[in-house]
Formats: C-alpha cells, structure tokens, sequence
C-alpha cells in the first residue's frame, strides 16, 4: 500500500513561482512512485496578484490538487492550518511558493520519520535572505528558546514534514494566534534538522514584512507561555528595590552632608525610568487581556471563501468573473 504524502502551501503573490514548485512536486514524487502517492493543497492567503487563477488552472487538469481560497488575508501560520484541516496523508510536508525549498532533497527529509522522529526540519547553513531578516530570524530563535522552550539546536524553517499525529494535535488549537513552531513542540519532543542547501528565490522577492514579523514574534512571545509575566514581575520587583536602595543612600548622604542640594537630573531620571518600566508592564499585561477577550469572542484563524477539489466540499472549478 502507498503511503500518501500531503504538501501544504500557503500562497501569497506567487503567481509566477507556484506552478513551478507544483510541478517539481508531482515530478519528484513520480520517481518513487511505486511507494507514494501524493495530494498537493494550495492555500491562497487572498493574495492580490492572479495567484487563485494559475491554482484554478492547476487543479483543473489534475484532482490531486487541491485549493483553499481564504477571504481575507490571515498570514502564513493561519493559512497552514487551513491547509492542514484538509489533509488525509501519513505525513504532512511543507513548503514556501516561492521555490526555495529544495524539494528534490524531500526523500532526505522524510528519512529520519522512519527512525523514530515526529517531525523534521530542513536546516540551511547559509540562508538566502536579506542581513534584517536574518536579524529577526536570530531573535525570533531565542525567544523560542526561552519562551516554548525549543531545543538550543534546533533549527526551525519553512520547510518541514510532520507526522499526522503531530497535525491532528495541532488543528484543535482554535484560537486566532496561531504560532506553529509552539503548537509542533507542545505535541512531540522527537523533532529533528536534516541538512540542505536552500536554493533562491524562482521569481520576485520576499513579502514578509517587519510588521509580520512582529506580530510573529509577539504571537509566540504570548500564545504559549506565561514567562513575559513572569518577567514583567521580576522587572517590577527589581525596580522597587533599586528605588528602596536609591532612597536609603539619598537619607544617609543628607544625613551625613545636611547642605547636599537635591539632584533634579537623578530625580527626573529615576521618575523617567520607572514611569517607563510601569507602561511597559502594563502593555504586556493589556496584550494578554486583548487576546483573551478576542479568543473569548471566538474569532476565526481564517475565513474559506472557496475550495477545490475537496472531499465533501468540493466545488467544480469556476471560470474567472
């Protein structure tokens, strides 16, 4: 019996590269395709270049692919989950539209599944991408680190598989954040790198902005821990006795030099700083509440507005209006 692999990509002006990286799919997985079999799930994160037309096209000469048209843009992390509610293979690969993923090096990738492992991960020892995105990766690494716990070496890229399990756990996270990297660690500890070259870019350039990345890195910074709490915590307590200590050292100078003029710049400092320590706990604490209300009112990770080629759902493919 073949054992079915599910690719899912989430996709977001690609209208240039995507068809490629399906290609290369169907391509790759031919050569051993006396084992696998394959189902390909594009997820077009309404992408406003003419991404759902090349996908329509797609899918209307081959029912293996498969397409989920979201209403409104939810970012990669929610468009995954989209994708993976719908997949019905063994293991569940992912990879980026833009041709960067090494696809001819999958049979790799999916080796150490068969040793034992959950989860694996491409590792690159030179990304191709600018020094700022190279930068926010660094940072978003540690925060991991500390907050969810990721194994220092591990390293964490677009192009992965999982083993069903691992989605199925990850699918019953309804909440609107979701961080995927926290929600694989949470399921399984058996998580692993296998070593690749990434290729560059096909076509175009990156569209992930700093302001995606932010809201990346606070969902991970929130949705898993409450370490930041914790912190804001300590902040607070190591304020106050800096403050204790301050004031003491204040007494006994005017104790000791009764003539001693009080310093306005130190007053104005210790007013500015600990003012700026009490907005900065208070935004924290306002974040979690914010999200807590916004999960409380059960807002949707992503909105279908149509799919194709899907069991029960699925839908003929429509001519263009």
């Amino acid at each position: 019996m073949k054992t079915l692999l599910s690719f899912v990509i989430p996709c977001y002006r690609s209208e240039l590269t995507v068809e490629k990286v399906i290609d290369e799919i169907i391509e790759t997985v031919a050569h051993c395709a006396d084992k696998y079999d394959y189902e390909i799930i594009c997820v077009n994160d309404c992408s406003p270049d003419n991404v759902i037309s090349v996908l329509k096209k797609s899918a209307s000469g081959n029912k293996k692919i498969k397409v989920i048209d979201l209403a409104k843009n939810s970012g990669k992390h929610a468009a995954l989950m989209a994708g993976y509610a719908e997949v019905s293979g063994s293991f569940v690969v992912n990879l980026d539209d833009d041709g960067q993923c090494p696809i001819d090096k999958l049979w790799d990738l999916l080796a150490p599944l068969y040793e034992g492992y959950d989860a694996v991960y491409a590792k690159y020892p030179h990304k191709k991408q600018s020094a700022f995105k190279n930068f926010g990766s660094k940072i978003n690494s540690m925060m991991a680190n500390y907050i969810i716990n990721k194994p220092k070496d591990l390293y964490i890229s677009n192009f992965s598989v999982y083993k069903r399990f691992v989605v199925d756990e990850m699918i019953l996270y309804r909440n609107p954040y979701p961080y995927n990297t926290g929600l694989v660690l949470r399921a399984t500890s058996k998580v692993t790198n296998v070593k690749m070259a990434e290729r560059e870019r096909s076509a175009g350039v990156g569209h992930y902005t700093f302001k995606k990345s932010l809201s990346l890195w606070i969902n991970g910074f929130t949705s898993f821990s409450v370490k930041p709490l914790r912190i804001a915590t300590f902040c607070g307590a190591l304020t106050a006795l800096i403050g204790f200590v301050s004031g003491v050292v204040t007494i006994i100078n005017k104790i000791l030099n009764p003539d001693m003029l009080a310093g306005y710049s130190s007053l104005m400092a210790v007013l500015l700083f600990v003012s700026g320590m009490i907005m900065l706990m208070l935004g924290m604490i306002g974040e979690y509440i914010g999200r807590i209300y916004i999960c409380i009112n059960n807002s949707p990770q992503y909105v279908v507005r149509d799919k194709i080629n899907l069991c029960e759902t699925s839908k003929e493919i429509k001519n263009d209006q």
